[in-house]
């Protein structure tokens, strides 16, 4: 699949998930604007591509300014805009009874807010430029098909992405611009490290979740931009407001398979 000269946006390109899907889109010809608010990282990154086809933006998702900045930025440099992935997400866990406000807010502003509002400033651009359309990809979870305990406000804003990028999607069809869903399982990203470093027992926790995973393991992130790649580029031109769940069989599973 080819991107050749389409400018793509990708959020949260610093680290995991965003990186992976920044080299896929690089190997694939398109020149990528690389933007986190970890600025540093996706500087090494852009070093580490092609500091001629990347572009590496420091932004916060959660502020509308440094979304309007990143647009302004990718014009400035580019031109135009044909892809978008908001990939930039956080996440925490947390029983339900004793979430905060503020826990909250702050995922809501990176995971529901940040990926609404800049989708809305792309696909303005991608109606407007000569020619017009594009496509945006909106990296969701699993978890809007099922859940875990503790995970409240996550699963609220991912459902709340599908929500409106279905809305949207129906809404700008026909003026050349595709918004698509991908609902990841289980990946090898640091999030996951994460819990695997947080576990008691390591061999124990990964028995655990491979036994509840049909395809026996966790997916790598290669494997997500690979579908990402597909819906931003012209090959899924039939997709409008779809949710592709690459997760090896975990949602199929009816109950897990053992206690842990």
């Amino acid at each position: 699949m080819n991107l050749a000269e389409k400018v793509v946006i990708v959020t949260g390109a610093g680290h995991g998930l965003g990186a992976a899907i920044a080299r896929t889109c690089v190997k694939a010809s398109a020149r990528v604007v690389l933007a986190d608010r970890d600025v540093e990282s996706v500087r090494a990154l852009s070093q580490q591509l092609d500091a001629a086809k990347t572009l590496a933006v420091e932004c916060d998702v959660s502020k509308l300014s440094d979304l309007r900045d990143l647009v302004a930025s990718t014009l400035a440099r580019w031109g135009r805009i044909d892809g978008l992935v908001n990939n930039a997400g956080v996440n925490f866990v947390k029983p339900f009874l004793d979430t905060t406000e503020d826990e909250w807010d702050g995922v809501m502003n990176v995971d529901l807010k940040g990926a609404f509002f800049l989708s809305q400033y792309c696909a303005r651009q991608m109606i407007a430029q000569d020619p017009p359309g594009g496509a945006i990809v909106q990296i969701a979870s699993v978890h809007t098909l099922a859940a875990v305990e503790g995970a409240g406000p996550y699963d609220a804003a991912k459902h709340g992405v599908v929500g409106f990028s279905k809305a949207a999607a129906v809404e700008l069809a026909s003026r050349g611009v595709r918004i698509n869903i991908v609902s990841p399982g289980l990946c090898r990203t640091e999030m996951w490290q994460a819990v695997i470093d947080a576990a008691p027992s390591e061999k124990e926790c990964l028995d655990y979740w491979n036994s509840n995973i049909p395809g026996g393991r966790p997916i790598e992130p290669d494997e997500i931009a690979d579908t990402v790649l597909f819906l931003l580029s012209d090959r899924s031109r039939a997709f409008v407001g779809a949710n592709l769940v690459p997760d090896l069989g975990m949602s199929s599973l009816l109950i897990s398979r053992q206690p842990y």
